[in-house]
């Protein structure tokens, strides 16, 4: 039997959520990259329309790497782009050569059209200084675009855009670890399941993400991002433990063709889904004794009553989310309410896993 006790509780502390009121959500994000660019079309002096989408440049790194301002502003964009991955490298230069610290891909599209700017004669040739503008101008961009959308100047300002970044990644369930990792935070107190996601470990996840954040073709609410850390064989079927990123372990029972079909190995990173439906609720601080394999602690932090069923949002500890629906009469019987401490419990044959 699996619990899934955190190995290290609090480390959701690392990047919380600013106040909603503070910081822009996806779709407020995407008014604000409409604005950006109806106004770098909008003038019919070629210098100015240049000029506009230098802006515009750094606005789409900002908003889909989380990067900071003065890293945008450093970047070589001759140099540090990858267009092969579709990754920027952020880093420092010295002695004529990049150091690269940190690799962000960006979403296909975002990354095409801005190698497709770069590699434009004209713009190129208006890049006399790079990307090295005054950022007093690049605040003010940035504050007036946020006014035409009807916001207020600071939900424009770049530290808040990068922060909005953030806070939609975690939105969208990927792993803390991993969201550090794109932000650039220092991570000083690793855990030890942390150690044991290398580097190329950590990219591929976020690069999975990314790619998925794009497509959305699957139906299940809850995923967990992970490396295979045992596989115990039967007669008929096998049972998987996932290590996640988030430092939680996920028991998987799958068929031996299924095994062997995939290429499941320990070490080996797969995704681990299950459907919100599939997720029991039990209310308490105290573990359940049970048979699921799959027990998880978490609070509610968001609860939405329909004519049939219910939804529940539980917050685990490593700052993701995880999503039960059950029947309206069901959760009335459980009695949960928000901020609720609660059991997120699941059977190992409800997991399915996927390999990229």
């Amino acid at each position: 039997m699996t619990s899934l006790t955190p190995l290290r509780p609090g480390s959701a502390n690392i990047v919380s959520e600013p106040n909603q009121g503070a910081c822009l959500n996806s779709v407020q994000l995407g008014q604000m990259e409409t604005s950006f660019r109806e106004w770098a079309a909008e003038s019919r002096r070629l210098d100015i329309r240049l000029a506009r989408k230098r802006i515009l440049i750094i606005f789409l790194l900002i908003r889909y790497t989380g990067a900071r301002l003065n890293e945008v502003l450093a970047l070589n964009p001759f140099e540090d782009f990858d267009s092969r991955q579709s990754v920027v490298c952020f880093g420092k230069t010295g002695d004529g050569k990049t150091i690269r610290n940190r690799e962000v891909r960006l979403p296909d599209p975002i990354f095409n059209e801005i190698q497709s700017t770069l590699n434009d004669p004209a713009f190129k040739d208006s890049l006399t200084h790079l990307f090295r503008v005054d950022p007093a101008h690049v605040r003010r961009k940035f504050y007036e675009r946020a006014l035409s959308c009807g916001f207020s100047p600071a939900q424009g300002a770049p530290d808040v855009i990068r922060k909005a970044r953030g806070v939609e990644l975690i939105r969208g369930n990927l792993p803390l670890p991993v969201v550090q990792r794109i932000l650039g935070h220092s991570t000083p107190n690793r855990a030890a399941s942390y150690v044991t996601f290398s580097d190329d470990d950590m990219r591929q996840v976020a690069d999975h993400f990314i790619v998925r954040e794009s497509v959305r073709k699957t139906s299940a609410r809850n995923m967990f991002f992970g490396k295979i850390s045992l596989i115990r064989k039967g007669d008929i079927q096998s049972f998987v433990e996932v290590l996640t990123v988030g430092e939680y372990i996920i028991a998987s029972l799958i068929t031996n063709d299924s095994l062997e079909r995939l290429g499941l190995q320990p070490g080996l990173l797969v995704t681990a889904e299950v459907k919100a439906p599939w997720i029991m609720l039990q209310k308490g601080d105290r573990e359940p004794d049970c048979t699921a394999e799959n027990r998880l602690n978490g609070t509610v932090i968001r609860i939405r009553e329909g004519e049939i069923n219910t939804e529940y949002v539980i917050r685990i500890s490593d700052g993701t989310s995880v999503c039960s629906v059950v029947t309206r009469e069901a959760g009335n019987r459980t009695g949960i309410r928000g901020n609720d401490t609660v059991w997120a419990m699941f059977n190992s044959v409800a997991v399915i896993l996927h390999v990229d």
